[in-house]
This record gives structure tokens, C-alpha cells and sequence, in this order.
């Protein structure tokens, strides 16, 4: 008598999906996406603290040709030196200094902000990313302008 075929183990980890879940709330990304094989899993977690971000919409900046290079290896060196705490982009994306276009910025310079308080946002993937202060303290320079792309680890405010 032949058994009958057992039926497939679940592909689905829910430990995985737990881990996933932690590195979201750990890091303060709103999502993320592992595949390994034929397996591909994708945890997402839903921003309540700007519901109004979620309909920001704005047209693409336009490519423009960047300039050749000044060709000082000096020049990258010469990074400014920036009094207070630099808060650098946790992602790649663009920035956003309010939750709307009409809306007024998230911060100005000479704002006092608490430690949390959102500074700016970062759309990644069609994602509106608060990008809390990690201190209290007063904005002494916002370092990128609306709209602009940023790279990962990029400057964007100074708070002392």
C-alpha cells in the first residue's frame, strides 16, 4: 500500500518574519525585503506619526549634467567642520523639509527640537521616512535643500 504524498512544510519562518520585524523597529526603517532561493518574504510597518505624508507627491527632480570634476583630491578633504551633531540620511532617497508643498517645514534654523521629533522626510521606494532628531537641541544648519537626492550616511542637519 503506497502512503499518500506528505504535503509541503510550511516555507513561511514566523522567526524569520519576527527577526525582520525587530531589525524594522531596531533601525527605524519602514520596511524590508529578503529573498533567498525561491523564498521571498517582505515586512512592512505603517506610519501613524505623519498620516498627511503618505499623500505627499512630487515630480521628479530633473537629471541634470553634473559638472566635470575640479580634480583637487585636497578639496574632498576639506570637508566643512560642522559645530553640534550632524544627523546623516539613514537611506538612500529624497528629501523632503515638509510633509506637504504647502505646508510650512518640519524645522528652520534657530528651532529647538526634543529628542523624536521628526526634522525632515526621506521618500525611499514611494515611502515617506520621518527622520526623528536623535537629541534635543537647537537646529544650527539644514545642510540639504527640499527636494534634493541624498545618498546613505549624507548630511543633513546640524543640531547643538
Amino acid at each position: 500500500m503506497a502512503s499518500s504524498p506528505k504535503a509541503p512544510a510550511d516555507p513561511i519562518d514566523a522567526r524569520l518574519v519576527r527577526k525582520l520585524a525587530d531589525i524594522l523597529t531596531e533601525t527605524g526603517l519602514s520596511e524590508i525585503e529578503v529573498e533567498h532561493n525561491d523564498l521571498k518574504i517582505r515586512v512592512a510597518k505603517t506610519l501613524t506619526a505623519a498620516p498627511a505624508a503618505a499623500q505627499y507627491v512630487a515630480a521628479p527632480a530633473p537629471f541634470a549634467a553634473a559638472p566635470a570634476p575640479a580634480a583637487a583630491p585636497t578639496e574632498a578633504a576639506a570637508e566643512p567642520q560642522r559645530r553640534g551633531d550632524v544627523v546623516n540620511s539613514p537611506m538612500v532617497g529624497t528629501v523632503y523639509l515638509q510633509p506637504q508643498p504647502d505646508a510650512p517645514a518640519f524645522v528652520k534654523v534657530g528651532d529647538t527640537v526634543t529628542a523624536g521629533q521628526t526634522l525632515l522626510i526621506v521618500e525611499a521606494m514611494k515611502t515617506m521616512n520621518p527622520i526623528p532628531a536623535p537629541r534635543g537641541g537647537k537646529i544650527v544648519e539644514i545642510i540639504v535643500q527640499d527636494a534634493q537626492p541624498v545618498e546613505f550616511g549624507e548630511p543633513l542637519v546640524v543640531i547643538e
